[in-house]
């Protein structure tokens, strides 16, 4: 059986693009990261290691964390450009 016959071509286009589009600084760090864990993983018998370099392939290779995806960043508040009118309140004795 075949890892293909579960996804149609849009959801393999949407996985295409989602893996090699948008690979910023931040991205590129996390997959060097990744490999040089891996690599010490590999040459050390070390399980730990290797937790934490899949770790970081996988937050580099799919894009998510806290900077991958945006989550960190501020809104930008946009100011109410509609004028409200202005409330009149009288004074009560």
């Amino acid at each position: 059986m075949s890892f293909l016959i579960f996804f149609n071509n849009q959801t393999m286009e949407t996985i295409k693009q989602a893996l090699f589009t948008g690979w910023n600084l931040m991205r590129w760090l996390r997959f060097g990261f990744g490999i040089f864990f891996a690599v010490q993983a590999f040459q050390t018998y070390d399980t730990l290691i290797s937790f934490v370099a899949a770790f970081f392939l996988l937050t580099a290779i799919t894009n998510t964390g806290c900077c991958g995806n945006k989550s960190c960043a501020v809104r930008n508040v946009q100011k109410n450009t509609i004028k409200s009118e202005e409330e009149e309140f009288a004074e009560i004795k």
